[in-house]
Formats: C-alpha cells, structure tokens, sequence
C-alpha cells in the first residue's frame, strides 16, 4: 500500500512541475518577448514569427506546429515522455490563451534576458521530470540519446535558422540579436537544470533478475550481471552493473520499483566511458 502511495506522489510531483513549467514559458512568452516583438527558439518562435508577419494567433500556431513534432516523438521516444510533453504542450497554449500580452519589463535587453530565464527554467522543469516543452525539445531529445551533446546547446543551433529566417523577414538585425540573446539564456539556463549528457552508473542488487534484464534491454543500454554474496545473510543474488543517462535515470527508478521495491540500487556519476556506449544493442 504504501509503495503504490510512493507511486502516486511520485506521478503527482510530476504533473505538477510539467503544468508549472509549461505556465512559466507561457508568462515568459506573453509577458516578457511577444510585446517587444522578440522570438523564443524552436517552434515556438517560428509561431511567434509567423503570428508577427500575419497577424495570427501565436497559442493556435504553437499548437499546430507541436501536432508533427509530437507525432515523430511517440515514434522515436517513450510513450510517457511525449504522453508529459503533450500536456506540457496542451496547458503552454491554454496560458497562453489566458495570460494577457503585457509588457512586464519596458527596457528591450531586460525583456529578452529575463524572458529567457523564465522559458528555459520552464522547459527545463519539464525536461527534469521527464517531459518536455515540445518543439525542439523533443527533436533535441531524439538527437541526444544518440549523440553525447549538451541539449540546451544543441537547441540553441537549431534556434539559429529561426534567427536567419528572422533577419530575412524583418531586416532588423537588433531585434534578432535580442532574440538570440534570449534563446541563448534559455539554453544555458535548461543545462544547468537538466543535465541529459551526463551519464551515471547503475549498480542494481536484486533477486528478479530474469524480469529486470527483459525490461531494462529495452532501452538499448549493454548489462552486466555479476553473482553476490550478502555478507550478513550469506544470500546470494544478482548485481546488475548499467551506464545510462541522467534523462533515463528517472524511467529507470520507475522500472526498478515497478519490477523489485527490495531491490537495493547504487547510483554514481561517470566520469566518463571508454566503449560503444551508444551503438544500439543487435
């Protein structure tokens, strides 16, 4: 009983820091860029560039742009990251709908730092407990499971052809160097806060080794079974040895509780890996 009450609060903790983090973007968005006519990254600034240029509504275009890139990610990515995104994505155009465009901050440079402080503590919350704001977020997480790159980064040169594109429309090089300004803070901003690149060490001490193995393969991470000995009870059992990363480290708690809550488990940071760590398994 009290492990599904675990479960629960867990799942509970969840959704709330997916719906405070997709409200923060949305007030970043409508309270700190759109007045001063700034983009955010990735999709929502495309939508942003489009809702400038036509005159559309931005919450509608950010939500239509998200529907593909939505799409490609339940193919690509677990169902339960982009199930989060999804909502991540559905409450984003709902605040936007209801938090009225004000302009919070009257100096141009304050609104594009401070906007993306908001953004990227925003995506970055959502990133942390296993979502993602959408966007490039999603298309970053793809690219990221198979290559060893910062994620905020990684976005931030996606973010450069929206900038282009920006130029191009616009020919107001100071209003794109503001927006590059504000993506790159909420770059930076989602690094320090959810540190996908770095990887850890999973030493797992359990009696379901056969269940764990059949699960955790899954994830196209190589396994190591080693046989121990308990020193107090003289009990022998199976220590599973796996490198991973800190955005899957959170699905593989869920698996490891989910499959053995007696299971004793050993986490460390890795400093680094010598090895095929990101060739899928045949």
């Amino acid at each position: 009983m009290a492990f599904y009450a675990r479960k629960a609060a867990r799942q509970a903790n969840t959704i709330l820091f997916t719906l405070a983090g997709a409200i923060l973007v949305a007030v970043g968005f409508n309270m700190l860029l759109i007045p001063h006519q700034l983009l955010s990254g990735g999709v929502a600034g495309i939508s942003m560039m489009i809702g400038y240029i036509t005159g559309g509504t931005i919450s509608w275009l950010y939500l239509a742009l998200n529907i593909p890139v939505l799409i490609w990610g339940w193919i690509s990515l677990g169902k339960r990251f982009v199930l989060l995104s999804i909502v991540s994505v559905a409450v984003t155009t709902l605040a936007l709908q209801l938090i009225p465009v004000r302009q919070m901050a009257n100096d141009i440079l304050l609104a594009s730092v401070f906007g993306g402080l908001m953004i990227g503590f925003g995506s970055g919350l959502a990133l942390r407990h296993g979502g993602s704001s959408g966007g490039f977020d999603i298309i970053a997480s793809i690219i990221s499971r198979k290559r060893d790159v910062p994620v905020g980064m990684f976005i931030f040169l996606l973010n450069g052809v929206v900038i282009a594109a920006l130029v191009l429309f616009t020919r107001d090089p100071d209003i794109a160097l503001y927006s590059l300004l504000s993506i790159f803070t909420a770059g930076k901003v989602v690094d320090i806060i959810h540190i996908r690149y770095v990887k850890v060490t999973a030493f797992i001490v359990t009696r379901e080794t056969d269940k764990m193995l059949c699960k955790l393969l899954e994830n196209k991470r190589g396994i190591t079974v080693i046989r121990t000995r308990g020193a107090f009870t003289s009990h022998e059992q199976d220590m599973l040895m796996t490198v991973t990363t800190r955005y899957e480290l959170a699905e593989l708690r869920k698996t490891i509780l989910t499959l053995d809550p007696k299971a004793f488990v050993n986490i460390v940071e890795t400093v680094g890996v010598i090895g095929e760590f990101h060739k899928p398994l045949p």
